[in-house]
């Protein structure tokens, strides 16, 4: 058996200031926010962040807001829409996808997240 251990704070071995949160939507994700984004124009873009909480761990905040707070990546995932990573989110967000997706009457925001080792039951949250 191995151990594996997840240090946010470690840089990639080439570190890249604007890649280390390197984070994407799809077409879906951006189609769906755009639609959101439309019902109040005040608002520019989505801030992705993580909060310790659920049973494994950390769970996805996601906000719209109309600019991006201090210290957070800009990333423009479409001409009108802009993708802000909370500062203290990069580690654990790093090279994810945000997703979405509708079956039938359910929608949902997936995330598809490399740094996730475990993911809990019902999908709300992620350990790293």
């Amino acid at each position: 058996m191995t151990t594996e251990t997840f240090d946010p704070n470690a840089q990639p071995a080439t570190y890249d200031p604007n890649a280390i949160a390197s984070a994407s939507m799809t077409e879906a994700a951006i189609n769906h926010i755009r639609k959101q984004l439309a019902k109040n124009p005040a608002m520019k873009g989505i801030r992705l962040g993580v909060k310790k909480s659920g049973c494994s761990g950390f769970k996805y905040d996601i906000e719209f807001v109309e600019q991006a707070h201090d210290g957070d990546q800009t990333i423009q995932v479409a001409d009108d829409i802009q993708l802000f990573i909370a500062a203290d989110a990069a580690p654990y967000v790093r090279g994810t996808e945000i997703d979405f997706s509708k079956e039938g009457l359910n929608s949902t925001i997936k995330f598809n997240n490399p740094n996730a080792k475990d993911l809990c039951g019902c999908g709300e949250s992620f350990s790293v």
